[in-house]
């Protein structure tokens, strides 16, 4: 069965295109040119995945994504914005975003981003009831319980978004390795042959260190290599 899109934009002009080069890639498409239709439609039908933009008639797209969460929707969701400020782009992502694409923007970006996104969704398996002790220890501060998807710190469960999870655990089984922007895209963010921005992975890293580091300006799991890349440490 094809992977359903549904495409949030008030600009006709941009639903069009969108949709028909996601068509000729085999998805079928649901539009909404408003936030309230397009919160409507993703709640009623359950689509893979969800091309929002910020700017909205009715309602924004930050509201759009809040409510959806709010709602227990783990759709992905990824924003579309003309916006360059990376205060947006850690807004929308706070709010629950999965992934952002400044327009303009080329089809081949936009499609690796909705692969990427739809396959990652596909690879999670389902989460059994929740327990509260951590199984696997990354570091001797930092535990993972990968049953249930779960990061802890010092015993304490921590509150991560799936990407979140996916950096750390991924870092975390690695230590002392150094990762670039653009790996980190590649197995992270599931991006092959990665094209694009890579500002992304600076603005989780970011995030993440806000919710794993005693001081995250002096960080001490999520560590940069000037000029090379993240790498984990303790």
């Amino acid at each position: 069965m094809a992977k359903k899109v549904l495409i949030v934009e008030d600009e006709q002009s941009i639903v069009d295109i969108l949709s028909f080069n996601l068509t000729k890639e085999g998805y079928d498409t649901l539009e909404a040119l408003d936030g309230p239709t397009g919160l409507q439609l993703a709640l009623e039908q359950n689509p893979d995945l969800v091309l929002l933009d910020l700017m909205l008639p009715g309602m924004s797209g930050f509201d759009v994504c809040q409510k959806l969460r709010q709602a227990g929707s783990a759709v992905p969701i990824v924003m579309l914005t003309a916006r360059e400020e990376e205060d947006d782009k850690v807004r929308g992502l706070e709010l629950g975003a999965d992934d952002y694409i400044t327009k303009p923007f080329k089809n081949r970006e936009l499609m690796a981003r909705v692969k990427a996104n739809i396959r990652r969704v596909s690879m999670v398996p389902a989460a059994p009831a929740p327990a509260p002790q951590p199984e696997t220890p990354l570091g001797h501060r930092v535990q993972v319980d990968e049953e249930r998807a779960t990061i802890f710190k010092d015993g304490t469960p921590l509150d991560l978004t799936q990407r979140e999870y996916d950096l750390i655990r991924f870092l975390a089984a690695r230590p002392g390795k150094i990762f670039s922007r653009e790996a980190l895209m590649e197995h992270v963010w599931n991006y092959e042959g990665y094209v694009g921005d890579v500002r992304a992975v600076d603005v989780a890293v970011r995030r993440l260190r806000e919710k794993i580091e005693d001081d995250p300006a002096s960080p001490m799991f999520i560590k940069t290599k000037r000029g090379m890349g993240y790498y984990f440490g303790e």
